[in-house]
């Protein structure tokens, strides 16, 4: 399948230090004739470029760090999106030097949080044990755990993220969705390996929660469905949600309590409500115990008979700390908005959904559910303040638009992936299979917290460990912290090495 958005001319490009404001348009169905337009109102795109140095890894390393607009036309020329990117490429420059592209999620999530919290030569401090980053400033400190020493690195905001945003009359149903947004960034990614002489580095690509779905998605774009490939070394999933089953709450669906059942062991014990030698071994007690009996259990339904349900029950209180009672009024099914509240209403307390080792107090502890999520209101007004000061004030980005650290695109977005059963449920996971299977060269690298409720570990071993996903070339790695583990010092300082070995052993 030969990709369309490539076919039609491009746009002049303009080019400031290692970076580029990059420009593409889309072509029409061939032989298909077009409306007359209006001529296109032409698009200034901004780039802006520095040079700086940092040690990164043990090594001293000058690099420029460049923003650009990628700007995308419609089939007749006029421009619809602007997308922001913003690089960091060492120097002198090296065509052959790896190159990581990196994005966040939600969908709707601006790279905020992975450039200025785990991998850009700067980051944001704040506290380190689960506590409120409070009041501003924010410092804004070195890096050392940067990968710059490793890799060159691109992070994109599609529309909607960041700074980066639909133009004019723009049709948001072109853009936001699965697999319109991964052709997007696919072809953002072509543009600037062409715009940067790159083709022939070694490439990887990260993204964090719906970023690893948009990974899958993305390299599907790229390898799998159209002639011109782009070859990709690695695949990089921080906190991955593939197999959407996993974690759905639909009533009638069981999957989820099973993947669920050892984040809440882990966060039980991390609280005090379970006794255990160590997280993990209560984790893989509690992953043993919900593939088997408790999957046994819950598949039965209602068929289950007393004597399964009694012997259940204590099982399932020892695993998520919470009550005998309670579970029996929850017919031995907690979903994850009442753990949040149950576990620690003893003491008038909530746990996080983004990380469960954050605690919120809440109006009153009567509720069914916890009013807010503690682990993210105890982060989001760092993390804003980090990237607008470095983006508008160190590298000189102008723009009067709000960056968009969680925008509001998810609302909108088109979550079905085609083929013919148009109503199944979203799994990307096969995309990543299919990978593995057609490129011999290419690895997966999994990061996933403990106390993650967002993007549970259980879910993503599930997820690929399925039929058709080579087993030999997927490694996972596991952090003592919630969903975006690197706000944990010693779990940033272990992620930023583990994938360091992972790009140095393509």
């Amino acid at each position: 399948m030969i990709d369309r958005w490539f076919l039609g001319g491009v746009l002049a490009v303009a080019l400031a230090g290692s970076g580029a404001a990059l420009a593409q348009d889309r072509a029409g169905p061939a032989g298909k004739d077009k409306p007359a337009a209006d001529a296109p109102v032409d698009v200034v795109p901004q780039v802006v470029s520095k040079r700086l140095s940092g040690s990164f890894g043990g090594q001293r390393v000058n690099y420029v760090a460049t923003m650009g607009e990628t700007i995308v036309k419609n089939d007749d020329g006029v421009p619809e999106v602007a997308v922001v990117t913003t690089s960091y490429v060492k120097e002198p420059r090296d065509p052959n030097r790896p190159i990581t592209f990196l994005f966040n999620g939600g969908p709707g999530s601006g790279s905020v949080w992975l450039q200025m919290g785990a991998f850009g030569p700067k980051r944001v401090a704040i506290p380190s044990d689960a506590r409120d980053d409070g009041a501003p400033p924010y410092p804004i400190v070195d890096n050392p755990g940067s990968l710059l020493d490793v890799t060159d690195m691109v992070f994109i905001d599609p529309p909607g993220t960041g700074f980066s945003h639909l133009i004019g009359k723009a049709d948001p149903k072109n853009y936001y969705g699965v697999t319109q947004d991964a052709k997007l960034v696919a072809g953002v990614i072509r543009r600037w390996l062409n715009d940067n002489g790159r083709w022939d580095s070694p490439k990887f690509l990260g993204g964090e929660s719906y970023g690893t779905t948009r990974s899958a998605a993305v390299a599907n774009q790229l390898m799998n469905v159209t002639y011109n490939d782009v070859g990709l070394n690695g695949i990089i999933l921080i906190s991955t949600i593939l197999d959407f089953a996993a974690g759905s709450d639909a009533q009638g669906n069981e999957l989820a309590y099973m993947t669920n059942l050892p984040s809440m062991a882990a966060t039980a014990l991390y609280h005090g409500k379970a006794q255990a030698a160590s997280v993990e071994q209560f984790t893989d007690e509690a992953r043993q115990f919900a593939l088997g009996p408790y999957a046994a259990f819950l598949l039965k339904g209602q068929r289950a008979t007393p004597e399964e349900r009694a012997a259940i029950l204590p099982q399932l209180a020892k695993y998520t700390g919470l009550s005998t009672s309670y579970l029996e009024r929850a017919d031995l099914r907690v979903s994850p908005d009442r753990f949040y509240k149950e576990l620690l209403r003893d003491r008038g307390l909530t746990v996080g959904r983004l990380d469960t080792r954050y605690t919120g107090k809440d109006y009153d502890s009567a509720g069914e559910s916890a009013d807010n999520d503690p682990s993210f209101y105890g982060i989001d007004a760092s993390y804003t303040a980090a990237i607008n000061s470095w983006e508008r004030q160190t590298l000189g980005f102008r723009t009067d638009r709000e960056y968009q650290a969680i925008g509001s695109v998810g609302r909108d977005w088109d979550w079905r992936i085609g083929g013919r059963d148009g109503n199944s449920y979203l799994n990307v996971a096969p995309y990543i299979g299919t990978a593995l299977r057609e490129n011999s060269g290419l690895k997966v690298f999994v990061a996933q917290g403990y106390y993650d409720f967002a993007t549970p570990f259980f879910g993503a071993e599930y997820s690929l460990s399925r039929t058709g996903i080579p087993q030999d070339r997927v490694q996972f790695h596991y952090y003592h912290a919630g969903h975006m583990m690197y706000v944990r010092d010693e779990d940033r300082a272990k992620l930023s090495s583990d994938i360091r070995a992972f790009i140095r052993s393509r």
